[in-house]
């Protein structure tokens, strides 16, 4: 990025995005097309004819798809936008290479419209991120802020038939909410006005880098918003200039819960929220089960008062927010009583969030888990195992597919056969069912009145879809 035009020069340029359909693209895509860009495209799954829906919808909306062939780029002008991870012998990034056009990742582009905004509300964190920005963008959006809002997952309330993935806001330019990611160090572009650190917890860097990226961050941030009840997150603190502390058991939180107003619901809950800055106390109903999600409504409502937003209007504003896709997305149940959820959960503590959830409330638990690659589940697949096979009773069941497999040079020899085997070692019930459409078979014949049944898998759309047919089937 040593050449880099100004912003006003930048956003005068055409954008090429390789990977528009990617959960992080699509948004700064539309963003970019919202302000009056000229966005155009290209994506691998478009050309192999998988989520067709999704195409249709961007070429509604005006984006010029293109195949993944290097076609797309014809002038130096453009600016190509791609993941750190799309290699120099892509098509589209050798000619953009030839013609030398300016590359940004996807980090980098979004930082831009992040550090030029009037003021930048940033979510990091292990988990919980699209989330928080969800309802922090929601309750900006519901109090007349007009924010602008990047996330990595379809944002309910702000879907409408001309806009079926709306995974970003295009509002104005003095509010841009984001969530930022540590997985590839990328938070380090970021200069938050506010700055939300949600839990520090193992993922895909040590503990050690976790701890100097997220100091880093909280030291750019004018005012942090930090969760009490993450012994690692409080540990930071120091970082901080400004703070507004959040939580559900540590009393001192300056945004927190009245002790014993907790009330769970299986699809929603309840809680008397308390502002410690004065003392007032307001009465709060979502429609999100699981303490998690209580902790992330929390979080949202400490980063808007940090924001200027009173805790009353926040705490109002969340009784409307509809959760985000793929999140604890609740597809529906049967006339026999069979829930169907569609959910993102694809690491440990993200699936043993969506697992715990599930099982504060009666019903075996039919959990399917699709690993989004060989990689990851060689990285994770001994604590993935250990989650399923813990937090889950003897009478839930446990199946898993083979990963999925988006091509590349990659060692396939370890696959969901040994995390089925782990599962069973440490005491659960799982299976290696290795095809999908099988999975459905098995699902379908296993499922029996009051279960409640799972769909869990990250990058793949189509498990959507697969969820979808498979509630169809059973209702």
């Amino acid at each position: 990025m040593s050449d880099m035009p100004t912003p006003d020069e930048l956003f005068a340029r055409p954008f090429f995005f390789c990977g528009i359909g990617g959960s992080g693209m699509l948004p700064l895509a539309q963003i970019l097309k919202g302000r009056g860009c000229t966005v155009e495209g290209s994506d691998r799954s478009h050309d192999q004819g998988r989520t067709p829906d999704k195409f249709a919808a961007l070429e509604q909306q005006g984006f010029t798809m293109h195949p993944q062939d290097g076609s797309g780029i014809v002038s130096v002008k453009q600016i190509l936008v791609a993941s750190a991870a799309v290699e120099d012998t892509v098509p589209d990034a050798k000619r953009a290479k030839e013609l030398e056009c300016l590359r940004l990742t996807r980090a980098e582009l979004n930082s831009i419209l992040f550090n030029t905004s009037g003021a930048g509300l940033a979510v990091a964190g292990t988990s919980g991120k699209s989330t928080v920005t969800g309802m922090l963008g929601w309750i900006l959006h519901a109090c007349g802020r007009e924010p602008t809002i990047m996330n990595g997952a379809v944002m309910k309330n702000f879907v409408s038939p001309e806009r079926p993935y709306a995974s970003a806001v295009v509002g104005g330019q003095s509010l841009y909410v984001s969530e930022v990611d540590e997985s590839d160090g990328s938070i380090a572009l970021y200069r938050p006005a506010v700055g939300v650190l949600l839990n520090v917890s193992l993922d895909h860097k040590s503990m050690e880098e976790l701890r100097q990226l997220f100091g880093d961050y909280l030291s750019r941030s004018r005012i942090s918003v930090i969760n009490a009840d993450d012994p690692e997150a409080l540990a930071l603190l120091p970082h901080a200039k400004e703070v507004v502390t959040f939580g559900i058991e540590q009393e001192k939180a300056q945004i927190g819960v009245v002790p014993g107003s907790v009330a769970e619901g299986p699809m929603r809950q309840a809680a008397l929220v308390v502002d410690r800055h004065d003392g007032s106390e307001h009465p709060l109903m979502f429609n999100l089960p699981g303490r998690h999600n209580l902790a992330n409504a929390l979080a949202a409502i400490a980063a808007a008062a940090a924001a200027g937003i009173p805790v009353a209007n926040a705490v109002a504003a969340l009784a409307g927010f509809e959760g985000l896709a793929r999140r604890f997305d609740i597809v529906g149940t049967s006339p026999s009583a069979i829930t169907v959820i569609d959910d993102f959960g694809h690491n440990p503590e993200k699936c043993a969030a969506t697992l715990r959830t599930l099982k504060a409330h009666p019903g075996r638990v039919l959990a399917f888990f699709q690993p989004h690659g060989y990689g990851p589940l060689r990285q994770m697949g001994e604590e993935l195992a250990q989650t399923f096979a813990h937090e889950l009773g003897d009478e839930d069941r446990v199946i898993l597919c083979d990963p999925v497999y988006f091509g590349g040079s990659v060692d396939r020899s370890e696959g969901s056969e040994r995390i089925v085997r782990l599962i069973e070692q440490a005491g659960g019930h799982a299976e290696h069912i290795p095809e999908r459409t099988a999975v459905g078979d098995r699902l379908a014949e296993l499922a029996q009145p009051g279960d409640r049944i799972v769909v869990m898998g990250a990058r793949d759309d189509t498990l959507s879809g697969f969820a979808r047919d498979l509630f169809d089937r059973l209702a």
